[in-house]
C-alpha cells in the first residue's frame, strides 16, 4: 500500500531535497566566511601599521575574530534613533583634557594648587566633536620595549628632553624618544634606586603589590616596578612640564593627571602597599601636616612612605637649594614630627632617601594630641575638600593585628576573601556572592578571547574597566603582559576598597565628565551595565566621545549591557567612525543582556575621506 499510492512522490521529492541541503551548505558557507573577515577595514590599517614598525610586530591581519558560536543580534531601528556623523576637532584640541585645561584653570586660585586640580566645563561648553591622532601617529611600541621607546608624532613635546637632560629622564633620538630610566633622585637608574629601597622594603615578597607615586614625572619608578610585579598609580599635574603623564601612559605605565591640592585623592583609605615621593616638591611639612595625612588615609596598615629628596641631606645640598641651614632643618623636623604623630616609624636614612612605616594598628601609638578626622567613611572622597586630620585605624582586638584586615601574598590575594567582604563593609556582597563572581568572570573572559583573539597579550596592554564592580574582569585577566585601570562609578555601590584589597589598582570617576587622562591612552575600554547605570544621568553620546577620546587608534571597546540599551549604544557608536558587532551572550539568544564590540578606525589629522564603519 505505501509504495502504491506514495512511492513516485518520494522520487520527486529527493532531487528537490538535495538541492535545498546543497543551498543551505552553500549559504551557511558564505556566512562563515563573512563572520570570519573580522572587523574589516579596521584590521587591514592596523597591519599596514604593524609592517611599517619594523620591531612592533604585534597586530595579526585580523585583531578581531567572531567566531561561529555567538550569533549576531539585530540593530532595532526606531524613528528616535538616527545616526549622527561626528565632526573632526581642530587639529589645536589634538592633547584636549577636558577638566584640566590651561586656559580654564588659570581662572582658579593658585593657592594650595587648585587651578591644577579638576575643573571641567559646563554642558554647553563641552567639546562634542572627534579628537583625531596627530599626523605621523605610529601603533606605540608593544610593552616591555615600550618601557623605553615612544615615539616622538605621538607626544611631540621635547622640553624634558632639555629641562631634565642631566638627569636622565628622557632622550631624544632621530624619531623617537628613549626613557633610560633615570630621574632626579636616582640618576643611576630605577633598577638601583628600588634595588636600595627592597633593602628595608619586601618588594619581591608578595607582600608589596600596589604603591602611589605622587608627583611622577615621566614614572620610571612605577615602569621598572611592574618587572617585580607591582603596579604603581602614579600622578603628577598637568604643568609645565609638559605631557610628563602623557609619556607615562605612552611607555605602558599606570598614571593619571592629579595632584596634592585642596581636595582628597580619589582613592579609598587602606589602598597602598606603599607610597613614593621622589623630589615630588609636595610641601609635606605645611598645612598642619594636611599631606602627610592623606598619605596616611590612603596607606595599608603596614605599609611604607619612602622620601627622597628636599629637606633630606640638606646638609650636602642647601646652598643648591638656596636656603639656609636653619630652614631645612626646621622642615625636615617638621616631617619627622607629623610622622610620628601618625604612628610612622622611621625605619631608614641613608643619603637622600629615608623611609617610614606605618604601625600595623592603633594600640601601640602614643599620641599626645591630634585633630582625629570625624568621617564616618573615609572612601567618601569625590570632590571632598582635604582635611589636616588623621584618619582612625580601623578597631583591633590586639595588639597584633592588623587594622582593617591582613592581606595575603600576592598573587594570593587576588581571589582570597578580601576583609571588607569578610567582615561585610559591601553592602549585598558576601563571601558566597563574591566567589560567584569570579567564576562568572572567568567564564566572561574566556567569552571576549574567542571573539577578540589577542586578548590578554601584549597587543592591550593599558587597559580600563569603566564600571569595574568587584574587580572580577581585572583579576580574570591578570597577566604581567597587561594592567586594567578599574574605574567605581560615584553614582555606584563602592567597591574599589575591594579592588586594591585583590592587588588591583583604580580609581573614583563620574563618567559624566572626562576623565583624568590624555587622549590615546588605552588599548581597550570594557564596561558591565555602565550605559544602564548612567541611563537617567547624562548623555549617552557624551560618554562614548569621551570613550573615543582615550582609546587609540585600532583599540577595542566592549560593553555588557541589556540589548536596548547597547542598540542606542550601537546608534551613536556608528558615528565615531567605530566597526561595531552586537553579539549574543554566552548562554544564548534568550539572555537579554548582549555583548557590544568594537574596534575604533585608525584616522589621523589630515584623514578627510573616511568610509562608513562597518556595523554589522
Amino acid at each position: 500500500m505505501a509504495s502504491k499510492y506514495h512511492g513516485p512522490i518520494n522520487r520527486t521529492r529527493r532531487p528537490i531535497s538535495i538541492l535545498i541541503v546543497i543551498g543551505l551548505c552553500c549559504f551557511c558557507y558564505l556566512i562563515g566566511i563573512w563572520q570570519k573577515s573580522g572587523s574589516g577595514k579596521g584590521d587591514k590599517l592596523a597591519l599596514q601599521v604593524t609592517e611599517q614598525t619594523a620591531d612592533c610586530n604585534v597586530f595579526p591581519q585580523t585583531t578581531l575574530d567572531f567566531e561561529s558560536h555567538h550569533n549576531y543580534v539585530e540593530t532595532v531601528e526606531t524613528s528616535e534613533l538616527t545616526t549622527k556623523r561626528f565632526k573632526s576637532c581642530e587639529a589645536k584640541y589634538t592633547d584636549y583634557t577636558p577638566c584640566h585645561e590651561q586656559d580654564r584653570a588659570m581662572k582658579f586660585p593658585r593657592e594650595d594648587m587648585i587651578y591644577r586640580e579638576r575643573h571641567c566645563p559646563p554642558d554647553d561648553e563641552k567639546l562634542r566633536c572627534l579628537i583625531l591622532a596627530p599626523k605621523g601617529y605610529t601603533t606605540p611600541f608593544p610593552w616591555p620595549k615600550s618601557r623605553d621607546y615612544a615615539y616622538y608624532a605621538n607626544v611631540p613635546y621635547k622640553h624634558l628632553t632639555v629641562e631634565k637632560a642631566v638627569q636622565n629622564w628622557v632622550q631624544f633620538q632621530g624619531n623617537v624618544f628613549k626613557f633610560p630610566g633615570g630621574g632626579t633622585m636616582f640618576p643611576r637608574g630605577a633598577d638601583a634606586y628600588i634595588d636600595e629601597l627592597a633593602s628595608v622594603v619586601p618588594i619581591g615578597s608578595g607582600m608589596i603589590r600596589t604603591a602611589l607615586d605622587t608627583g611622577c614625572g615621566v614614572a620610571s619608578w612605577g615602569a621598572y616596578l611592574l618587572k617585580r610585579n607591582i603596579l604603581a598609580m602614579s600622578f603628577a599635574p598637568k604643568d609645565n612640564h609638559e605631557a610628563q603623564v602623557q609619556f607615562a601612559l605612552e611607555r605602558g605605565v599606570p598614571a593619571v593627571i592629579g595632584v596634592l591640592g585642596s581636595i582628597s585623592l580619589p582613592y579609598p583609605s587602606r589602598s597602598f602597599d606603599m607610597s613614593h615621593c621622589s623630589r615630588c616638591l609636595i610641601p609635606w611639612a605645611s598645612k598642619e601636616g594636611m599631606y602627610m595625612m592623606e598619605v596616611d588615609r590612603v596607606l595599608r596598615p603596614g605599609g611604607y612612605w619612602i622620601l627622597s629628596g628636599p629637606p633630606l641631606n640638606w646638609k650636602t645640598y642647601h646652598r643648591v637649594w638656596n636656603r639656609t641651614k636653619e630652614n631645612c632643618r626646621a622642615e625636615q623636623r617638621r616631617i619627622e614630627e607629623y610622622a610620628e604623630l601618625l604612628c610612622w616609624e622611621k625605619k631608614y636614612e641613608k643619603g637622600d632617601v629615608a623611609i617610614w612605616r606605618k604601625n600595623i594598628n592603633g594600640k601601640s601609638c602614643r599620641r599626645t594630641s591630634a585633630n582625629i578626622c570625624q568621617t564616618k567613611d573615609a572612601d567618601n572622597v569625590w570632590y571632598k575638600k582635604m582635611d589636616a586630620c588623621i584618619t582612625p585605624y580601623p578597631d583591633v582586638k590586639n595588639s597584633d593585628e592588623v587594622a582593617g584586615g591582613e592581606l595575603k601574598k600576592f598573587p594570593a590575594r587576588l581571589f582570597a576573601v578580601p576583609p571588607r567582604i569578610a567582615n561585610e563593609m559591601v553592602p549585598g556582597v558576601t563571601v558566597e556572592s563574591y566567589q560567584e563572581d569570579n567564576k562568572l568572570w572567568k567564564k566572561h573572559v574566556t567569552s571576549y578571547k574567542r571573539s577578540i583573539s589577542l586578548l590578554g597579550t601584549t597587543r592591550y596592554h593599558n587597559i580600563m574597566d569603566m564600571n569595574a564592580g568587584l574587580g572580577g574582569f581585572a583579576a580574570a585577566l591578570d597577566s604581567p603582559k597587561l594592567w586594567v585601570m578599574n574605574v567605581v562609578p560615584t553614582i555606584a555601590e563602592n567597591t574599589l576598597g575591594v579592588v586594591y584589597e585583590r592587588g588591583l589598582i583604580g580609581i573614583y570617576h563620574d563618567w559624566c565628565e572626562g576623565f583624568s587622562t590624555y587622549p590615546r591612552t588605552y588599548d581597550l575600554l570594557h564596561a558591565n551595565r555602565l550605559f544602564t547605570l548612567y541611563q537617567d544621568k547624562c548623555e549617552f553620546e557624551d560618554i562614548l566621545l569621551e570613550m573615543d577620546r582615550v582609546l587609540r587608534p585600532e583599540g577595542a571597546v566592549i560593553l555588557r549591557d541589556g540589548v536596548e540599551v547597547l542598540n542606542k549604544v550601537r546608534k551613536i557608536a556608528a558615528g565615531l567612525r567605530w566597526d561595531t558587532k552586537l553579539l549574543d551572550h554566552e548562554d544564548g539568544p534568550l539572555v537579554p543582556e548582549k555583548i557590544f564590540v568594537a574596534v575604533k578606525q585608525y584616522v589621523v589629522e589630515g584623514d578627510e575621506e573616511q568610509s562608513t564603519p562597518n556595523v554589522d
